[in-house]
């Protein structure tokens, strides 16, 4: 259980104004100061500078915020287990987590129904969002993991790799022939995801890499929705750049075909990510473990039963590998 003091602090550092918390707290604010400067006394160093518009933790302050905001999430959640173990003594509280888009529509689904089969008591509650939303989902404890396309800081939190997915560039068929460099795709209609999501953000680092960037294809179409992007191309209104594991359908339906240059080989890790030193650890890379068992028994299904898939494809089947 954390102290009083650890509260004021965590609330003082997420509303960057003493006033503020206060209000929050429900408390006056001389009694915020004076915790504060307890905590500051136990600690022999300042814990917040003063701002224009309020306070900001300082270097030690930050630390301190990772690692009571870690703290008091994992005593939530502990506090909600034991609850439920003294009030129905079975019926524990819901897994909480989130998806980045792609890994929602495309992923996901396969994995929450294999564990619901192995687990058909256990609730799930999960919410979908870019990466940078659930990073901020699992700081304020809404929720307890995340299962991410993006990048996401090391230094505030643990994960562990769920898959290496292949990114590919499709088009329609017969619209393009397969380039040999991406600076043979400059000339298409790129059709791309909205900034701040996974999908694109993979794509302008590695344009980036070779000198290029999305405004150097002929046009570009935002579109904040995978399935809309994937109707567009097969319309022949242009090309894009997705994860395999989103196209998988319709590339084996014809609908779609790969268009990757040579020279724009990519494949980029999906990973669980929870908050760096939280008690429930294992219990998260135990989870990742089953579903990557499941990953790799569908995958195995799904090569058994499409015998006649191309052989151009080899190698870049979506196979999950470890």
């Amino acid at each position: 259980m954390l102290d009083y003091r650890a509260h004021t602090f965590l609330e003082v550092c997420r509303q960057k104004s003493f006033t503020r918390a206060a209000a929050a707290l429900h408390i006056t604010q001389p009694a915020v100061s004076q915790h504060i400067r307890q905590l500051e006394t136990y600690y022999g160093c300042a814990l917040f500078t003063k701002t224009g518009r309020g306070v900001e933790p300082t270097r030690a302050g930050k630390l301190l915020y990772r690692a009571l905001d870690m703290m008091e999430n994992d005593d939530t959640r502990l506090r909600e287990e034991i609850h439920a173990l003294a009030t129905d003594g079975t019926a524990m509280p819901p897994l909480r987590l989130g998806c980045t888009r792609t890994i929602v529509d495309f992923v996901a689904p396969r994995l929450l129904a294999a564990h619901l089969a192995r687990h058909p008591d256990e609730r799930l509650l999960m919410c979908a969002g870019n990466t940078a939303e659930l990073v901020s989902l699992i700081d304020r404890g809404d929720i307890d993991f995340a299962l991410v396309e993006g990048s996401f800081n090391r230094n505030l939190f643990d994960s562990a790799v769920f898959s290496h997915e292949p990114y590919v560039a499709v088009a329609a068929p017969e619209t393009i022939a397969r380039p040999t460099s991406i600076r043979d795709l400059l000339t298409c209609r790129l059709i791309l995801r909205e900034t701040g999501s996974g999908t694109r953000e993979i794509l302008e680092k590695h344009l980036a890499a070779r000198d290029l960037e999305p405004a150097d294809f002929a046009a570009t179409i935002e579109l904040a929705s995978i399935p809309a992007i994937k109707a567009c191309v097969e319309a022949k209104a242009g090309i894009s750049f997705l994860y395999r594991a989103a196209v998988e359908r319709e590339l084996a339906a014809g609908t779609l075909v790969d268009i990757t240059p040579a020279d724009f080989s990519i494949e980029h890790d999906f990973a669980l990510i929870w908050q760096r030193g939280s008690r429930y650890a294992g219990r998260y890379r135990a989870l990742l473990r089953a579903w990557r068992r499941t990953a790799q028994h569908a995958d195995a299904t799904s090569e058994t039963t499409a015998p006649n898939a191309p052989a151009t494809d080899a190698g870049r089947t979506g196979i999950v590998r470890f």
